[in-house]
């Protein structure tokens, strides 16, 4: 599994670490850690929870080239 630099980028031009990010959407920030690094395959319920919070789509965040 690639990382996930998009999810990285988008919670950085939010000014969000990855514990904010985690706070918001109900995991803990070694979840988000994971999902960034490309270790763990998050669920689309929390995939649109993510997006929620960041403002963007899931084909912004998590649409493989």
């Amino acid at each position: 599994m690639a990382k996930n630099l998009k999810l990285k980028a988008a919670r950085a031009e939010k000014d969000m670490t990855q514990a904010a990010l985690a706070e918001d959407v109900g995991v803990s920030r070694q979840t988000v850690n994971a999902i960034e690094k490309g270790e763990y395959n998050p669920t689309i319920q929390l995939c649109r929870n993510i997006c929620k919070v960041l403002g963007k789509t899931l084909d912004d965040l998590f649409w493989e080239e």
